[in-house]
């Protein structure tokens, strides 16, 4: 009886594992950092919130950065000197600047309480807040189709794309549109 009872236990632990398995195996893909580009698919409601961290430590020079950048200026964040978020800061290069105003940001957008607790990285919930402004303007959120939208941001709107691939890019003040890309920074 005891043999019996070790290869029902035995059995249900197997069948518990090979579920498991199947269960991780079955899950939706999320975007990373090593795929090199800030990316979606199929619907874009909450597209960025699977996104990996920049911030000051962590994939701080780059495209993705430059499209932080344009979302600090499109919502009118505040720099360390008090003043807006402008153009000229938008260098894809996350620096005190970029930090000041991100951490302004977050505290604006209700992410922390203050200042002092906004961690001043943006990652899933910081970059997850920022696709809500993102206003569907044309195309087809099927895959393989290109969609367009507005970034409606506080202050200042642009316009931003998912090409056919599922890849994010962003129309820069002089009408430039640049990948929002992990691996390169081609904003200055």
């Amino acid at each position: 009886m005891g043999f019996r009872m070790t290869r029902t236990h035995l059995g249900a632990t197997l069948a518990m594992c090979a579920a498991a398995t199947l269960a991780m195996s079955a899950s939706p893909a999320s975007a990373k950092i090593s795929d090199g580009y800030v990316r979606g698919y199929d619907t874009y409601v909450g597209d960025w919130g699977d996104e990996g961290t920049i911030s000051t430590a962590a994939y701080s020079q780059n495209n993705a950065v430059c499209l932080w950048q344009t979302i600090l200026w499109a919502e009118g964040a505040n720099e360390s000197d008090g003043t807006n978020f402008d153009g000229t800061d938008i260098d894809g290069i996350f620096g005190g600047n970029t930090y000041g105003a991100t951490k302004r940001l977050q505290v604006s957008w209700g992410l922390a309480s203050s200042y002092d607790k906004a961690d001043g990285m943006v990652g899933p919930n910081t970059f997850g807040r920022a696709d809500n402004q993102l206003v569907k303007t044309g195309g087809s959120t099927a895959r393989g189709e290109t969609v367009e939208f507005v970034y409606n941001g506080s202050v200042h709107d642009f316009a931003v794309e998912r090409d056919s691939e599922g890849r994010y890019r962003f129309r820069e003040g002089n009408d430039t549109w640049r990948l929002a890309a992990y691996g390169y920074r081609s904003c200055s």
